[in-house]
């Protein structure tokens, strides 16, 4: 009796190791996909500020690593947008916060589905350590398992 004991708490060891790194991939990937949230979220503010500026308005640009540089706004209705795979392309502002809004809900639907996977796995995760801990209690007792 003792050795399917030891099998299953093989098995369920092995199955939560696995487990533990699905949960820490699809954390990964959630932190990426709220990453480009943030970003597109600060996208789509500046174009709904962009809309209030004037020709020739003077801007600050983000350059990277909290620096920004001076210009001047030259036409406002003109946006450049990445299409993907390096490619940009000039849009309208109203086309461009068109984009930036289908991606925001492609990305939302993807982080919930994500979370929504992120919670079963944690499930799996619990109940299997408290199989495990059943077992590993009942195998120090000597006592064979009801559950194998």
């Amino acid at each position: 009796m003792a050795s399917k004991v030891e099998e299953e708490l093989r098995r369920l060891s092995i199955e939560i190791r696995f487990l533990e790194e699905t949960a820490q991939a699809l954390q990964s990937r959630m932190n990426m996909v709220n990453a480009v949230i943030q970003d597109l979220t600060y996208a789509n503010m500046t174009l709904e500020s962009l809309g209030k500026n004037e020709l020739g308005s003077e801007l600050l640009v983000p350059i990277g690593g909290n620096s920004y540089i001076k210009a001047k706004l030259d036409d406002p209705d003109k946006v450049i947008v990445g299409m993907g795979a390096g490619i940009s392309v000039e849009k309208t502002s109203q086309e461009a916060k068109g984009i930036v809004k289908k991606r925001l809900e492609g990305l939302g639907k993807t982080r919930e589905s994500l979370q929504q996977r992120f919670a079963q796995v944690a499930q799996k995760i619990n109940e299997d350590r408290g199989k495990f801990e059943e077992l590993a209690a009942e195998l120090r007792k000597g006592k064979p398992s009801r559950n194998v």
